[in-house]
């Protein structure tokens, strides 16, 4: 038989392992799949091979309003605009399309319905609803595949590069003799000092990270920090998808881990029907089923923390 390569395939290998078909395996198909999702949500916990550390990119987003009655348009960018009953304010970042105009800078909080009104344009209109983007919440949304982050590349509000009097452009141009030399260890020397000194000043930017929230909260001044455009990487640690990686069905461990645990529902379902005779005289014994599954789960539950555990030293929700 071909080795597991889908959910269904990992279900199928479990319950021949368990005597199927020659035994009748007494469970029901939502309990197979309640336990095959608990065998994957161990193996995500505490095995090296379904996770992978990434790095992702992410823009920093304006927030979008979106209007009734007049053009986006006809709003200057840069204008700033005001909620008449709210009082919330915001400046316009660029027109989108039709009747949507994003922000940035939101101060308060706009409620649907209300006139907004420009303060440079005079421009007036009915707001329909906002999304704020991330500068705006102060944090970036993560899909549900990231369970860990251990830190964003350190960021930079200079844009256009080095210029004529930033430190690092005069330690070059100090340096470049000795480095068309080849010389390149005092040069390697200063790098690091530097180095160290902007880590004691500077720092990485904090940042806390829940995976049952999907937010990453980066604790910076973000109207200095970044800027509307702008990219941050995110580095951190993901799931693997097994249906786009399909050789994770067949691993060895989930594959013993999912049949104990399946075993162990079998045994439970049995328990009920303890010393019922069926015909033959054979007599059903679903505690020794269910005794023998726990023992097999509490030492996959040992091999896997003490064999398959990462070590932990990035930061986790």
């Amino acid at each position: 038989m071909a080795n597991p390569s889908s959910r269904q395939g990992l279900i199928d290998y479990c319950l021949r392992q368990l005597g199927h078909p020659v035994l009748v395996i007494n469970i029901d198909d939502d309990q197979l799949e309640d336990r095959i999702d608990e065998a994957f949500q161990f193996y995500r916990d505490f095995h090296y091979d379904a996770t992978e550390k990434v790095y992702k990119k992410v823009l920093i987003e304006a927030s979008l309003i979106q209007i009734t009655g007049i053009n986006a348009s006809s709003y200057s960018v840069g204008e700033k605009v005001t909620g008449a009953s709210s009082g919330a304010t915001a400046f316009v970042y660029a027109n989108v399309s039709g009747n949507r105009f994003k922000v940035y800078k939101v101060a308060g909080t706009f409620t649907a319905g209300e006139t907004i009104s420009g303060g440079t344009t005079g421009t007036s209109s009915t707001l329909s609803s906002i999304t704020l983007g991330n500068y705006d919440n102060k944090y970036v949304t993560l899909d549900d595949s990231f369970f860990g982050v251990e830190r964003i590349l350190q960021l930079s509000n200079k844009t256009s590069g080095m210029g004529m009097f930033d430190v690092r452009y005069q330690l070059l141009l100090n340096n470049i003799q000795s480095l068309t030399n080849t010389d390149i260890i005092y040069y390697s020397q200063l790098k690091t000092h530097l180095n160290l000194i902007n880590d004691l000043m500077t720092g990485q930017k904090p940042v806390r990270f829940n995976r049952h929230m999907n937010r990453l909260f980066i604790d910076m001044d973000w109207s200095y920090d970044v800027v509307v455009g702008d990219y941050i990487i995110v580095e951190g640690w993901q799931f693997l998808d097994p249906d786009t990686y399909t050789d994770v069905y067949n691993d060895g461990f989930l594959k013993r881990y999912a049949t104990a645990l399946i075993k162990r529902q079998w045994g439970t379902n049995l328990k009920k029907f303890e010393g019922v005779q069926l015909p033959g005289g054979v007599t059903l014994n679903g505690q020794k089923i269910f005794d023998e599954a726990m023992e097999e789960i509490a030492n996959l539950k040992d091999e896997g923390k003490n064999t398959y555990q990462l070590p932990i030293d990035f930061f986790t929700g």
